[in-house]
């Protein structure tokens, strides 16, 4: 059975997929972050707001939201929400800064597991689509199929 995504939202999965399982996540650069591999490793959307992690947006932010301007189909309010998940779920105190503790290594693929599993439920729920990451509907599936081919 095959999913209809938004297509917003396949982009996403497959930048942050791509990201994982090649390495180049890492939460402390701009650019290889949940939101900077959005934006394609561009910075712009750092620009929104004053602190790495925060949900408040700066006057650049304000004008692009009240514009509608979008960063691959995402506002700046959404870019920020998808990297502060992504900072908090990896373990970090937020937003980040130089007083807080920092994380010993930022690229154990554990913690970077975790911090994708936040993004992608959270990507999900912004677009309405149950959360791919979640197993149990796969076995959910299968019982449902062993159960008609017991009829």
């Amino acid at each position: 059975m095959q999913n209809s995504f938004p297509i917003r939202l396949e982009r996403a999965l497959s930048k942050l997929y791509t990201a994982f399982n090649e390495q180049t996540l890492n939460p402390e650069c701009c650019k290889q972050c949940a939101a900077g591999n959005i934006a394609d490793h561009k910075d712009a959307w750092k620009h929104f707001s004053d602190s790495h992690g925060s949900l408040e947006l700066n006057y650049v932010g304000k004008v692009h939201e009240i514009m509608g301007r979008k960063i691959n189909g995402y506002l700046p309010s959404e870019l920020l929400h998808i990297e502060r998940i992504f900072l908090q779920s990896c373990g970090y105190q937020v937003p980040l800064h130089k007083n807080n503790s920092a994380i010993k290594t930022p690229k154990n693929t554990e913690m970077l597991y975790e911090g994708l599993s936040g993004v992608i439920s959270y990507l999900c729920a912004l677009d309405g689509v149950a959360n791919v990451m979640d197993i149990t509907r796969v076995f959910e599936e299968v019982l449902e199929r062993s159960s008609v081919l017991e009829v």
